[in-house]
């Protein structure tokens, strides 16, 4: 059974009457402050996001076609595009990196868009295009994974690292990059699980006596808790304890079924868990993978530099010593924030939740939940690093007057970028929270009479949302 006028906050689990979707608004947990899933569309109409959705795929065609750097030294040349760039590093014997950054800045931005434009003209015309819900879902899939605003930061620290060895021009696909590095930000605004909200008020899909949430003034008004997240929160009531569950996915909340371990949405068709299976386990497994890898990302060479006959190796920290040793300090700090201290923060708050998650502790959960989102926001931010690799790698190749190639520091750091990103993404969030003291219902009742109970007082008493102005 479906519950389409009730909410699942996706990293507490907590249960809410769904608030009324309104432009330039964010509707946010009482208790743990995240956003919901398919609440907000970034104040932008959907034409609007598909047409700056075709401009973002004419402008990353300009991008991938025409020189992002050109070097010029003693009459030599030397320019890259981005995919000259992975061809240098696929040349150089670095296949792994060479992948990595031909995903991450080529392969998934693309297919982002081309999803999102191949879903969005039919939604707008009123249709439901086939293989929708696997469109979508691959949208929220390899979101997380194009990092094209980490390499527009990678090209401008090259261009700086390159200016004391060579005239370093700026060609076309910088200013391609930097207009597309805009659109994308513009783009990621827009939650892609609003879709299949969209796709339901179709009169095709969506019955006729689906009650919808009352707006008063044009803002939605938050009732009342009966707890506080400081207090533990006695009078609220999880989507676990009303026998419900909430698709990770898509957000739609429906029963659990009794004795049914693989359960799928009935609207995304992904399979739904009460928790996801084994997360601590994985996360926790591809956080010490992560741990490994660290130490040979910082002490081997990212980099190999040959000049005259003459032979140098740059590790990360190298890099930060000689961009503060030349006086630039701003590059050096971030460089050294990016590579060094964020790493080192993702695993850090990774190994804190896993093990406080592990142990069933309700020790501040309000802290642990905001680490868990910065970790989240932050983490793609190391990749910097490898992107001026490939970049550095590609543009000095001055026959026997100086070359580069990668190092073997290349390869860890970029494993301990993926490794620490799949660790975030297996943890359930939701664990920090389970053992936080919530509403119980009777344990007499039955099940159908407990899920009924639990909605009716949801419907009634609980809407706890808070809504905050959001940026553009």
């Amino acid at each position: 059974m479906e519950h389409r006028n009730l909410i699942v906050c996706h990293e507490c689990d907590l249960l809410f009457r769904k608030p009324p979707r309104l432009g330039g608004l964010v509707a946010r947990c009482k208790r743990c402050g995240a956003g919901f899933k398919g609440m907000h569309r970034s104040g932008l109409s959907l034409e609007a996001i598909c047409a700056l959705t075709v401009a973002a795929l004419i402008t990353f065609v300009i991008a991938q076609a025409f020189p992002v750097l050109r070097l010029e030294t003693n009459g030599i040349t030397s320019q890259t595009t981005l995919f000259g760039a992975v061809q240098s590093l696929w040349a150089g014997h670095m296949r792994v990196v060479a992948c990595m950054v031909f995903c991450s800045s080529m392969l998934f931005p693309l297919t982002e868009l081309l999803a999102f434009l191949y879903v969005l003209v039919p939604v707008r015309m009123g249709k439901r295009p086939s293989g929708f819900n696997q469109m979508v879902r691959l949208i929220q899939f390899v979101r997380p994974w194009g990092m094209i605003e980490v390499f527009m930061l990678g090209v401008l620290i090259t261009i700086v690292k390159m200016v004391s060895i060579a005239q370093v021009i700026p060609g076309p696909g910088l200013f391609a990059f930097g207009a597309l590095t805009v659109m994308l930000a513009i783009v990621a605004a827009f939650d892609p699980a609003v879709l299949w909200e969209v796709c339901d008020e179709m009169k095709v899909f969506r019955p006729a006596d689906v009650p919808r949430p009352s707006v008063s003034g044009g803002r939605f008004e938050p009732g009342d808790a009966s707890g506080s997240p400081e207090t533990g929160a006695t009078g609220w009531l999880t989507a676990r304890h009303a026998g419900l569950l909430a698709c990770h996915t898509c957000g739609l909340v429906q029963t659990a079924i009794a004795h049914q371990p693989h359960q799928h949405c009935s609207r995304c068709d992904s399979p739904l868990h009460e928790r996801r299976p084994e997360s601590v386990t994985r996360s926790l497994s591809l956080l010490v993978a992560a741990a490994i890898a660290y130490i040979p990302a910082n002490l081997l060479p990212i980099m190999h530099a040959s000049s005259l006959g003459r032979s140098e190796d740059d590790t990360i920290l190298g890099g930060v010593g000689y961009f503060w040793s030349s006086g630039d300090w701003p590059l050096a700090v971030v460089i050294f924030v990016a590579s060094v201290m964020v790493p080192m923060l993702k695993l850090t708050v990774l190994a804190l939740l896993t093990l406080t998650a592990r142990r069933d502790s309700d020790w501040r959960p309000l802290e642990r939940a905001r680490l868990f989102r910065i970790v989240e926001r932050v983490g793609r931010w190391s990749m910097l690093d490898v992107f001026v690799v490939a970049l550095t790698v590609a543009l000095v190749h001055f026959g026997s007057f100086a070359f580069i190639t990668a190092g073997p520091g290349a390869l860890a750091f970029g494993a301990v970028v993926i490794l620490t990103m799949l660790a975030s993404h297996q943890f359930d969030p939701r664990l920090t929270w389970d053992n936080v003291r919530c509403a119980q219902p009777h344990p007499d009742d039955a099940e159908s009479a407990r899920v009924h109970s639990s909605v009716a007082s949801i419907n009634s008493n609980q809407q706890t949302l808070s809504t905050s102005d959001a940026s553009s």
